[in-house]
Parts: structure tokens; C-alpha cells; sequence
């Protein structure tokens, strides 16, 4: 598959680029060994320090990079900004924190001195997708650099402006060069690198068909991995819920980066004593969302990235309506240039159709009735996915239920799924494991090296943490 910008409006390719070659893929291999073993042992103020300028980067070049990601996956402008300035805060977050995380970790033995030391790993190659090209490897490379690794980014084909301004951000912002390098290679050469004993660990975001293969070529290779895969994440709203905020909440969770995105909800299961009322409102307000030119600031719905996608989502809607789904609004693409594809709203999902048991990764809502909470939780589970859940109530019997009974590594109470920072991300099931972001994300890929020390005179430890 070509690595080219194709513009999602038009279908026009508007850049290619030539893969590295097996020579140029060495080099850079081996200047990220080389680069590791003096990086690590730069002093966390360094760190802190660059990592404090890519956010102020960010910041203020945000229309700029914002532009490079509209153009090459179409989501809306205003949000590709918006994007470019949550990657800040990531930094700013390692900035304020990370010090503290790395440090040795003191634990009570009954009088030996015993205690945990943070260490850096090596370069970690992260496998990354186009559907938040900035934000998806920032979260990887905020706290793997401020860590003491290093980073190699390959990127998704379709977004190779974005990998490379990346690379560039770290460099302007003061990293050793080595210290975070993209990899314009082609999806058959993931093996040769996961593979190679200069790489340390493996994070991927992605398709679950792509865990299940890096999974097992890291296993093979015996590295440490990431995974976080796709979701078909509920939404769940019972009678005592605000039901105009649910609504609302309802229809940006679904149609946030055009649809793609892997903790959008996608299953909105609904009592059944407010499901009519439900169903109304919100079927009115997918309709009339405003669908057209990304760089439009009134545009909610952009393009899907690849006409590849769009086919794709328009054949699992096809063939749910063939199997007896029910349509109520859209479904049916638009004539003329570009991958669009309306917000659309499916209900009464045939058994083994797609609407009923396959992730849509688009603006394609699925509405289920629920009894009562133990069928909201019976309906949320019957997924192979388990990454994030939304439940609106306002009783805390039910809040407490629905929170202790959902299979999944997220719940958001009365508001919408969304990453953060300081919070860790992830999921169960065939959503991958592992966890991004907050503590559990910087600590995925460092050495929890214990040491215990018998009690006696020795010194103690000038070390403050885990690679000052």
C-alpha cells in the first residue's frame, strides 16, 4: 500500500513518499541504539525541559499542524487543532509528574532496605493509526521519552506528513536526534523490526486483526507490548438520566472525529420507558448535523479517511438492513467527490448482523431497548469489545451496579468517554491490554527492578530515581 497524503474531500493524491530502504531502516535502528545508551542517563531536568517545549510548540503552532492532519485524514479542522493542544497538555502532564513517578519506590521488609528503581527499557516501536495522528503517538512518546526511552514511530500509510512533522517537533524541541525517529516503512516490514534485537517493546493502536498479529510476533520475539484495539463501546441511558444532556452527549460521542474513533459510543442501549422519547430526539439531531468541507467551521461530519473505509462501513450497513435491521435516518452515500458518509441511525439489530456484533468504525449509531439495568448490563457485554462505557443515571443504586457489572477497562458517568492525560486508558477483552497515559502508561515500558539491601552500614542510595 502506497505511503501517500490523499485528500479525503477529493480522492486526489496530493504527496507520495518513498520507503526507506533495508540500508536507510539500519541506520536508523542503529542510531536509536546508539542514541538510548547516552539518553538514558540524561538528567530528568533535560527532559523535562525539552518535553516543555514540544508542548509550547503544540501550542502555538496548532493551526499548522491541525492543517497537516485535516488535509491528510479529514477530520474537521477546528478539532485537528483542538487535538494538536490536548498533545500539549500530554507533555505539560509528563513535565509535572514524571519526576515524581520515576522515582525509587521505597518498601517496607522489616529492616533490610529494600526498594523499586524505574529503568528505561530501550527503543520501543510504536505501531500507530491515522484516526488521531498526533494525539494517538504523543500519548506513546510523552512519557516513553521523559522515561529514558527512545522512539521509533511507524506510522499508518496514510498520514506520513503527520509522522514526519512529528519527528521534526521532537528535534525542534531540543531531543537528541535518535531520540524519536519515524520509520517510512511498508506493513510487511513490522515483523523484521519487532524482530530485531535492538527493540525493546512493541505498542500498537489499532484494528484487532493488527494485535493479534503484532501480538504474536512480539510474543515470539519475546518483548513486552501495548495493544489497544478496537471498541463497539455502550451507551447507556436509564429513566432517571437528564435526558436533553444525554441526547446531546449522545450525538457528539458518535460523531467525534467523523465517527472514527475506538472509544466513540457506538451501542446506545436505552430503557425501554424512555427509549420512544429517546429515539426521537436524537434520530432529529443526527439528521440535521451539518456533514461537508472539513475546514468549514461549521462542519461536524467530515470525510472518512480512505474510500477503503467508507466501503467498508457502508457493506456492514447493507448487510444489517439485508438481515432485517432497522434504518432511521441516512445510510446512503453521497454522489460526488470525496469519502463522505452521512450520520446514520440503525435500530432493531438483526441477530450476527454487523449493526449487532461488529464494531462500525463511522457515523453509524446502533439503538438497543433495555428492561431494566440488568439488561443494560447483559446488552453492554454482549460484545467481544471492552474498552469504554458511558451510563447516564442519577440513582446511585443503579450508578453502582452499572459501574461494577460493565466488562470494560473504562466508565464515564453522565458524560462521554474521552482520554485524558491524567487518567489511564485501555481496555479488556479483544480491546487489547495493557495501559496508556496517567502512572500505568509510563510504567508499561520501564524496568521495575527490585533491590533489597541487608541491613549494615552501607550508604544510602544517592540515586533519586529510576535514571537521573
Amino acid at each position: 500500500m502506497a505511503i501517500a497524503t490523499i485528500d479525503p474531500t477529493n480522492g486526489r493524491t496530493l504527496r507520495t513518499f518513498t520507503p526507506h530502504t533495508p540500508e536507510e531502516l539500519e541506520a536508523r535502528l542503529r542510531l536509536a541504539e546508539e542514541t538510548f545508551r547516552t539518553y538514558r542517563h540524561t538528567p530528568l531536568a533535560d527532559r523535562k525541559r525539552w518535553l516543555a517545549r514540544a508542548a509550547e510548540l503544540l501550542d502555538t503552532e496548532a493551526d499548522h499542524y491541525g492543517r497537516i492532519m485535516t488535509q491528510e485524514m479529514g477530520k474537521p479542522f477546528e478539532a485537528a487543532k483542538a487535538e494538536s493542544k490536548k498533545c500539549a497538555t500530554a507533555c505539560r502532564y509528563y513535565v509535572e509528574h514524571g519526576e515524581a513517578y520515576l522515582r525509587d519506590e521505597p518498601i517496607d521488609t522489616g529492616g533490610d532496605r529494600s526498594y523499586v528503581r524505574y529503568q528505561p527499557l530501550g527503543p520501543v516501536l510504536a505501531i500507530m493509526p491515522w484516526n488521531f495522528p498526533f494525539w494517538q503517538v504523543i500519548r506513546f512518546a510523552a512519557p516513553a521519552l521523559m522515561g529514558g526511552n527512545v522512539g521509533l514511530l511507524k506510522h499508518a500509510h496514510n498520514v506520513p506528513q503527520c509522522a514526519l512533522a512529528l519527528e521534526e517537533l521532537f528535534l525542534r524541541a531540543g531531543f537528541p536526534k535518535g531520540a524519536f525517529q519515524t520509520l517510512l516503512i511498508e506493513t510487511g516490514d513490522i515483523p523484521r523490526v519487532i524482530e530485531d534485537p535492538r527493540v525493546k517493546a512493541v505498542t500498537l493502536t489499532g484494528s484487532e486483526g493488527a494485535g493479534r498479529a503484532v501480538g504474536s510476533q512480539a510474543g515470539r520475539a519475546l518483548k513486552k507490548v501495548v495493544l489497544e484495539l478496537g471498541g463497539s463501546d455502550p451507551f447507556i441511558v436509564m429513566p432517571s438520566a437528564k435526558l436533553e444532556d444525554a441526547v446531546e452527549t449522545a450525538v457528539k460521542a458518535r460523531l467525534i472525529n467523523n465517527g472514527q474513533s475506538c472509544i466513540a459510543a457506538k451501542r446506545f442501549i436505552v430503557h425501554e420507558s424512555i427509549y420512544p422519547e429517546f429515539e426521537r430526539r436524537f434520530v432529529e439531531r443526527m439528521g440535521r448535523a451539518v456533514m461537508g468541507d472539513p475546514m468549514d467551521a461549521k462542519t461536524e461530519v467530515g470525510p472518512l479517511a480512505t474510500e477503503g473505509i467508507r466501503q467498508g462501513l457502508h457493506a456492514q450497513v447493507e448487510k444489517s438492513l439485508a438481515a432485517g435491521t432497522k434504518l432511521l435516518v441516512g445510510g446512503k452515500p453521497p454522489t460526488g467527490a470525496g469519502f463522505y458518509y452521512p450520520p446514520t441511525v440503525l435500530a432493531d439489530a438483526a441477530p450476527g448482523s454487523p449493526a449487532a456484533c461488529e464494531e462500525m468504525f463511522g457515523p453509524v449509531a446502533v439503538l438497543f431497548r433495555a428492561r431494566d439495568v440488568e439488561h443494560a448490563i447483559e446488552l453492554a457485554n454482549d460484545s467481544p469489545f471492552g474498552l469504554g462505557a458511558s451510563v447516564w443515571t442519577q440513582d446511585e443504586a443503579e450508578l453502582r451496579r452499572l459501574v461494577d457489572g460493565i466488562e470494560s477497562g473504562m466508565v464515564f458517568v453522565n458524560q462521554m468517554v474521552a482520554s485524558d492525560p491524567r487518567l489511564p486508558f485501555g481496555g479488556v477483552k479483544n480491546s487489547g491490554h495493557g495501559r496508556e497515559l496517567a502512572l500505568h502508561g509510563l510504567r508499561e515500558f520501564l524496568n521495575a527492578k527490585t533491590v533489597r539491601i541487608t541491613s549494615g552500614k552501607l550508604a544510602p542510595p544517592t540515586q533519586a530515581s529510576a535514571n537521573e
